[in-house]
């Protein structure tokens, strides 16, 4: 698929993790930075994670520093977020974007 496919969410309690995966085709994905953003109700959207093509360089923000981790698997053609220790406010859905292509998103429910 040329655009990314995302999986992995799901209805956590606070304090669970989960895991997001990202696909897509191409010699594109495994060469490019990859990122994953979150849109939260009434929020705008924001940055999660980031990862270069060679996966040496990653990037929070402060709200997820510590809890998620972004790894690539680029024989796979791959891309996940892990997440731990996570609170309400992860809430969201959570999309996975590479060179301008969007996936469909993945939702995150966090409760309390």
């Amino acid at each position: 698929q040329v655009q990314p496919v995302e999986s992995g969410g799901d209805l956590v309690q606070a304090g669970g993790s989960l895991r997001l995966s990202c696909a897509a085709s191409g010699v594109w994905f495994r060469i490019n930075t990859v990122a994953w953003y979150r849109q939260a109700p009434g929020k705008q959207r924001e940055v999660v994670a980031e990862i270069s093509g060679g996966g040496i360089t990653t990037t929070y923000p402060d709200s997820v520093k510590g809890r998620f981790t972004i790894s690539r698997d680029n024989s796979k053609n791959t891309v996940w977020l892990q997440m731990n220790s996570l609170k309400p406010e992860d809430t969201g859905v959570y999309y996975c974007v590479s060179q301008g292509k969007w996936g469909q998103g993945t939702q995150v429910t966090v409760s309390s």
